[in-house]
């Protein structure tokens, strides 16, 4: 993979023509963004924020000095530790989350997945009643055993967007909210636009193999 000459401009979030070639660059490399049209939004910010935190760097979303340098300069596309078989790969040392098909990355998306903290909170769908656990993305080969292709739907913690449950309540689903750390009950969250692509395109059928682990 040639390195960039000249390199990209440290941008920050700013729209334009060096927020194409960044695109561009990212979807080389295997960073999810839904199109290089220069916009510098959500999912361009998330698909930085996976860069940097494959790097190591503190995640911000913000092209700085450090990260256009860096993806100006790599040269190897990055992977996943898994190198055979069609699964998708969760490490939650990273917070990322990988699609290999055929034993190779194609995509990396920036997820949140569990916080580890136990909670109490009300059940959203049964009044009066309360939702008692720990904040666990659980570890292990696990499959696509349901989903639910409508929008927005009423967890018992909350909404979620087009899930695609991996293990018991347990799913990869949109949200508003993918900080740079661990952050949801337990589930892996994804961007809405990146939600929408993985239905459209069903990448993620039933029976699909969800591999989770700590990247340690």
């Amino acid at each position: 993979m040639p390195v960039l000459d000249p390199p990209i401009a440290a941008i920050g979030t700013q729209s334009g023509n060096e927020a194409v070639r960044l695109q561009q660059r990212l979807i080389e490399l295997g960073f999810w963004v839904n199109g290089a049209d220069g916009d510098y939004g959500v999912t361009t910010k998330q698909a930085v924020m996976a860069f940097e935190k494959y790097m190591g760097f503190e995640a911000d979303g913000k092209l700085d000095e450090r990260t256009a340098a860096a993806v100006s300069s790599m040269d190897l596309r990055p992977v996943a530790r898994a190198n055979s078989g069609t699964l998708v790969e969760v490490d939650k040392g990273k917070q990322l989350l990988f699609f290999v098909i055929d034993g190779k990355t194609e995509y990396i998306l920036n997820v949140s997945t569990g916080n580890g903290e136990p909670y109490e909170e009300p059940d959203q769908n049964t009044p009066g009643e309360t939702v008692k656990g720990v904040s666990l993305t659980p570890s292990g080969l696990h499959e696509v055993d349901r989903e639910r292709a409508e929008g927005w739907w009423e967890g018992d913690l909350g909404r979620i967007y087009r899930p695609k449950y991996f293990v018991g309540g347990v799913a990869v689903h949109g949200s508003g909210n993918i900080p740079n750390y661990p952050a949801s009950h337990g589930c892996v969250r994804v961007s809405v636009p990146a939600m929408d692509w993985i239905w459209e395109t069903g990448i993620m059928p039933l029976d699909t193999p969800v591999w989770v682990h700590d990247g340690a």
